[in-house]
């Protein structure tokens, strides 16, 4: 039996494009509110705000051929703090800002295991493709290379895994149900029902086979196990490869709802993550913002627009408002 995953949705991003925009003119908008004395902040957040990235990174070369200066230092030299770090993250592409994000993750003393997997396990083949190129060009090693020399074990191979471009991020591909029952099978005599765990089998299904293969196969070891795959591998992992495994597992089953998580995690209790909150809200603007939204919603009772609001403040806050594109 077979049957063929549902067509995807139409666009379900926050931003859209802005008719007619023109970098010549917008660069002139920003140029005047940088000049002189003070900053015009609600100028920039008016103008990045309601431009797309493909109209944002235009921008660069436009202020560098009309002003004869970098766009991105004179944006650096007048902003500051997470006002001034979500603005630069606007400006770059997606593959650039994650490229950059994933560097930021690695290098230093300790390693931001969740961002990695964040971005490994969420962007599609083509983005991933683009961030390993742009990773290589930009830092002089390949982005295997510096996650394999930074992590290590099972945790590594699951990463490394996750960096390579292969069929299972697709999400056209027609479900095969007995092939996903013996994958379920597998799964299962590869933890549950094993005197230890068999974490290679684990990481072999799960980032090798397309998501709809894999919702299916979570379903199919639902029935047989009467227990949902996270909490199977809660049971029989620990530490960075019990979270990333779980991570890939949310975002196979419900991107949204991963990243409203996410999201959610990052606001709560003292003090506010906000170099995640700055990536989601960045990254996901022109992808699933309103499906977010929406699971935001579902899931902790208010929207994603006034946990932002309560969260932060000043210009900071209503850019970020901006890329939410309205309350639910």
């Amino acid at each position: 039996m077979k049957f063929v995953a549902v067509g995807l949705k139409g666009y379900r991003g926050s931003l859209k494009d802005f008719p007619g925009a023109d970098p010549l003119r917008d660069v002139e908008v920003l140029r005047k509110a940088m000049k002189g004395f003070g900053t015009d902040e609600n100028a920039i957040i008016e103008l990045l705000g309601s431009r797309t990235n493909k109209q944002r990174a235009p921008m660069v070369a436009a202020y560098k051929t009309t002003y004869g200066k970098d766009l991105l230092k004179d944006l650096k030299s007048e902003l500051t703090g997470n006002f001034e770090k979500l603005v630069l993250a606007m400006m770059m592409t997606p593959a650039q800002f994650d490229a950059a994000e994933l560097r930021e993750a690695i290098k230093g003393a300790g390693t931001d295991e969740a961002c990695l997997i964040e971005i490994l396990s969420s962007r599609s083949n083509a983005d991933i493709h683009e961030i390993t190129r742009i990773y290589k060009a930009e830092y002089g090693k390949s982005l295997e290379d510096a996650i394999s020399s930074d992590t290590s074990g099972h945790f590594r191979r699951l990463l490394v895994s996750l960096c390579q471009v292969t069929g299972n991020r697709d999400e056209r591909e027609t479900v095969d149900i007995a092939l996903a029952k013996q994958d379920a099978q597998k799964l299962y005599a590869a933890g549950e029902n094993k005197v230890g765990t068999d974490e290679s089998q684990f990481n072999a299904i799960l980032c090798a086979r397309s998501k709809p293969h894999l919702r299916a196969v979570f379903q199919e070891y639902q029935q047989m196990c009467g227990r949902e795959i996270e909490k199977s591998i809660c049971r029989e992992m620990s530490g960075n490869l019990e979270s990333g495994m779980v991570a890939v597992v949310k975002c196979i089953k419900d991107t949204a709802a991963y990243f409203a998580e996410r999201l959610h995690k990052a606001m709560q209790g003292a003090g506010t993550k906000d170099t995640t909150l700055i990536r989601i809200m960045v990254s996901r603007s022109e992808i699933d913002m309103l499906d977010i939204r929406q699971a935001y919603m579902r899931n902790y009772g208010k929207s994603l627009y006034t946990a932002i609001s309560g969260d932060t403040s000043g210009d900071y806050k209503k850019l970020l408002l901006k890329l939410c594109g309205g309350s639910d």
